[in-house]
């Protein structure tokens, strides 16, 4: 099949492989069979899952066209404009499925009688504004309308930067919904489909695009466009295959459930993603570099069509998964304790010595995260030695060590117990906000990632483009000064402990991952710029540094200070309310948790302290150092000249004594 050929039918044979496989699942599954009691009828049955595949596949257009084109087309260009045109009108298509997936939701679950009458209004805005599964698909419906205008009217790399982030965003409400609440890993199921859903997004989208803009390209600029295709597409797959996995596990819980009906969808899914890995692989070693010719040009396009085959046949199996009970039980007992009330999960044994090693609960965002940021930073560094360049060791060790202690905090006993035990959590901020930074800014990634990605010399932005672009732009500039990012660390602290922030994060998973997110960027940006080795626009003299980090240290000592003279107790209907019947008091553990705050917090900032001390002495013997190679150079020409100078104004003086 042609290129042309193919852009023309290749969403059709994406939708309509897509459509069959999602028929055949909901059959096989029970996905659209009656209800026993309240059945919203047959057109509701089919129409919902249908109403939401479209939007998986519209998510795909928007999300992946978009994320695809920063990275592969340059801004300005025929082929650039025509991305943002099939985004736009992928939103739009999303905004639309959106609203009838929240309609259809709402007939499915009330089961109402349709009508035009001021009743039926009433009950279908309440269903949107106070039920969060209705909620979910308003904020969708929004944002996808918002997102068809912008994609529509945005042309510069920096703008399209930005609604690409908000598209990806605009899924994260999705990944809330399904069958992730009623189960008893609800955590770990929300993000595992968060993250599978913008991957999938991101992997479709990016071959649609390659079908879009094929015939505005040359076979060089084609050949160009699909090996940084195959770079995201592999990074997908990564996500895709590891956190359908985990998915998989949560549902079925069981290897017999693999002989169920939803067994039989979810290997569909498996075998389909499996075959598209292997195609991929196969392509990006053997055909990319063929792709200038004409029988390597038709084989690719042929595979293309094959691999559109295949994502409809994930993506109608993933939709009618949607719509397929598991076969594991729901493990959450039916009359739930306290801390299963509050937390979903039951209250871990009491905290010994042993659990600090052997007691976990990873958090599949921040091992992702953690994966990627190891694998590319030995990418990065292997690179360098293979051209005969050095990079020192220990900031290798120092970048995976903090890795590594990110994967602990986050899944780790701290993760286990920072519900229950204020101490916990506060030991958790602690590390993310100091020692976890203290590694990582050791390790230098900017620095590394300029030196190690190879500089784009056609117009388009890769990944070293865009790092500097970010180290650069106005945003890091002033995030980077010293004054604002000692701010935002010590006021941080105070902000969130004392408003509902701190409560927020605790209801909310998505408000903990943001938690911690911003406790590590804030202390990252504080350590940068008290010793980072990442350039940065401006840096205090080593004395303002050390100023600047003893009054840090003050306030910081005061915020602990505060929290163990606190008379009541924070956020006291969760602390309060666990059920807890080992370790200290609610009240007990939150005065142990300010007194890590004032002491064992203060010990990473003792750290950041001699570093700068050390770093200041270092500085000095360089600039000696200089002074004497100089001085070797110019064989002391100038104390010489200094020498001389002083003689000819003694010599002046005399005379001028001498007159009078």
């Amino acid at each position: 099949m042609n290129s042309r050929a193919l852009r023309a039918a290749g969403p059709a044979i994406l939708v309509l492989a897509a459509l069959a496989t999602m028929v055949w699942a909901l059959i096989v599954g029970g996905g659209a069979a009656p209800l026993a009691i309240a059945d919203p009828g047959p057109v509701v049955r089919w129409s919902l899952p249908t109403a939401k595949l479209l939007v998986n596949l519209a998510a795909a257009g928007m999300v992946g066209v978009l994320v695809t084109a920063l990275f592969t087309l340059r801004a300005g260009d025929r082929e650039f404009d025509t991305a943002l045109d099939t985004a736009s009108i992928s939103a739009a298509v999303f905004t639309l499925a959106a609203a009838a997936t929240g309609f259809l939701t709402f007939v499915d679950a009330f089961n109402p009688a349709i009508s035009a009458g001021p009743e039926f209004g009433a009950l279908l805005g309440r269903f949107l504004v106070e039920t969060e599964l209705g909620r979910t698909w308003l904020i969708t419906t929004i944002a996808g309308a918002a997102l068809t205008v912008l994609t529509f009217a945005v042309r510069s790399w920096t703008a399209t930067l930005f609604v690409a982030l908000l598209a990806a965003a605009s899924l994260v409400p999705m990944g809330t919904q399904g069958h992730s609440g009623e189960e008893a890993f609800h955590h770990e199921a929300m993000t595992a489909l968060i993250l599978h859903i913008i991957a999938a997004a991101v992997w479709l989208g990016g071959l649609l695009l390659l079908v879009v803009v094929r015939p505005l390209q040359s076979r060089e600029a084609t050949a160009a466009t699909v090996a940084r295709y195959s770079s995201i597409a592999l990074a997908a797959f990564a996500v895709v295959a590891f956190t359908g996995t985990v998915r998989a596990a949560i549902g079925l819980q069981d290897w017999s459930a693999l002989l169920s009906p939803y067994g039989l969808i979810l290997a569909t899914k498996i075998v389909a993603l499996l075959a598209l890995g292997l195609l991929g692989a196969w392509y990006r070693t053997r055909l990319i570099g063929k792709l200038t010719t004409e029988a390597a040009s038709r084989a690719f396009w042929s595979l293309v069509a094959f691999e559109l085959v295949l994502m409809g046949v994930a993506f109608g199996a993933a939709a009618a998964l949607a719509r397929t009970p598991p076969p594991a039980e729901p493990l959450i007992p039916a009359t739930p304790t306290p801390a299963e009330r509050l937390t979903g999960a039951p209250l871990p044994p009491e905290l010994t010595l042993e659990r600090w090693f052997t007691a976990w609960n990873v958090d599949l965002l921040w091992a992702v995260v953690a994966a990627f940021a190891v694998f590319f930073y030995l990418a990065g560094v292997r690179r360098l030695r293979r051209r005969g360049d050095a990079w020192p060791v220990y900031r290798t060790l120092m970048w995976v060590a903090g890795m590594a202690l990110l994967v602990w905090v986050t899944g780790g006993v701290i993760n286990v117990y920072q519900d229950y035990l204020f101490s916990m959590h506060m030991i958790g901020h602690m590390l993310l906000t100091m020692a976890i930074p203290l590694l990582l800014v050791a390790g230098a990634p900017v620095t590394l990632a300029a030196r190690a990605i190879r500089k784009r010399d056609d117009g388009t932005r890769g990944g070293r483009e865009w790092i500097l672009w970010a180290v650069h732009s106005p945003v890091a500039r002033v995030l980077t000064n010293p004054f604002v990012a000692a701010g935002l660390f010590i006021g941080s602290l105070w902000v969130f402990y004392y408003t509902d922030l701190f409560r927020w994060s605790l209801y909310d998973h998505l408000g903990h991952e943001w938690m911690v997110a911003h406790f590590l960027i804030t202390g990252y940006l504080f350590v940068l710029t008290l010793i980072g080795i990442d350039p940065v626009p401006y840096r205090l003299p080593y004395p303002g540094r050390l100023l600047l980090l003893i009054g840090i240290m003050a306030m910081h000592a005061f915020f602990g200070i505060a929290i163990m003279m606190q008379e009541g107790l924070m956020v006291a209907e969760w602390f309060g309310s666990m059920g807890r019947t080992w370790g200290a008091t609610p009240l007990e553990d939150q005065y142990n948790g300010g007194g890590i705050a004032w002491s064992i917090g203060e010990i990473p900032t003792l750290v950041l302290a001699i570093t700068v001390a050390i770093q200041w002495s270092r500085s000095d013997d360089r600039e000696t150092k200089r002074r004497d190679r100089h001085a070797d150079r110019t064989g002391d020409a100038e104390l010489e000249e200094y020498n001389a100078r002083l003689a000819a104004l003694a010599e002046r003086d005399a005379k001028a004594a001498s007159g009078r």
